[in-house]
């Protein structure tokens, strides 16, 4: 689920697994063209999947996005709580070492060696600037995901993408956040399920990443993306829309890997929206099951 934007999440949070409190980091400047390698079966030059257009003015009206707009407020105040600010400027304010936006081209290392469990979560990334961005993009869809409200599947994703120390306390913040009592409010039940007949989506896509600070053990990077969220389902009340925003992820390297112990997220950069007529709630649902996502390496 994509948790900023102006698509009815608002706002810039951190999730932090060493209560380190919120921060408000930036992530402007350049972006960097992403390969996409193709997983599954799925025809990696089949017809592109079509995003929401401007014509279905409810997603827009704010009673469609009221029960978003209430879950991650309680999201948002459930992580931060207790954490204790460091009074300075988070990495992505702190220029980087890559400043300048430069093209993907090969580097002679493989970008990814293996997946996590059944989440499909890519791993083994290289211990170089561009494992860690290839890291950060895997992991800001991993996140964004609509998995990510389920109870079970998020226990299984958090371990695969957080350091142990940053994982347990993490998981206990997500867990309140995501109640039952909130899931409700955004027409879910409390296994994060949409009533028979409709769907519930969130599914996030990496437009580009930018170093903001890099070591031989820990890296900051910020990931811009776009996304589509919302219940598709006729009478839905959160129709699906779409959102841009940019995660950052502080990244170290753990057990023969890069692994985050926090995120963050603030809304944008977003273009102006085109005209194209949104689909039906049917041909959006279709889309989700019939086209498969990508492993993004640098």
């Amino acid at each position: 689920m994509s948790l900023g934007g102006d698509g009815g999440y608002g706002g810039d949070y951190d999730y932090d697994g060493h209560d380190t409190g919120r921060t408000r980091g930036t992530a402007s400047g350049g972006h960097l063209t992403r390969t996409r390698l193709p997983e599954g079966d799925e025809d990696p030059y089949g017809p592109p999947r079509r995003g929401p257009g401007r014509a279905g003015k409810p997603s827009r009206n704010l009673i469609t996005v009221v029960g978003v707009v209430v879950l991650l407020l309680a999201a948002i105040a459930f992580v931060n709580r207790g954490g204790q600010g460091d009074g300075g400027s988070s990495d992505a304010d702190s220029g980087g070492t890559n400043a300048d936006a430069q093209p993907t081209a090969p580097t002679g290392t493989r970008p990814v060696t293996g997946k996590n469990g059944t989440t499909g979560i890519a791993s083994g990334f290289a211990r170089s600037q561009q494992g860690a961005q290839s890291a950060a993009a895997n992991y800001a869809v991993a996140l964004g995901s609509a998995d990510m409200l389920s109870r079970e599947q998020r226990h299984e994703i958090v371990p695969q993408i957080f350091t142990a120390t940053a994982a347990n306390p993490l998981q206990t913040k997500l867990d309140k956040a995501y109640s039952a009592n909130s899931l409700e409010k955004i027409g879910l039940d409390a296994n994060g399920k949409a009533p028979d007949g409709m769907t519930y989506i969130s599914r996030t896509a990496p437009l580009g990443t930018k170093i903001a600070k890099f070591t031989n053990t820990t890296a900051t990077v910020a990931v811009w993306c776009t996304g589509v969220f919302g219940t598709a389902g006729e009478g839905s009340k959160n129709p699906v829309t779409n959102d841009w925003f940019t995660m950052t992820l502080k990244l170290r390297w753990a057990d023969n890997d890069w692994k985050a112990e926090s995120y963050s997220q603030k809304s944008g950069p977003a273009p102006v929206n085109s005209d194209n007529t949104a689909s039906t709630a049917d041909e959006i649902a279709k889309a989700v099951e019939q086209y498969g996502g990508f492993t993004y390496a640098r």
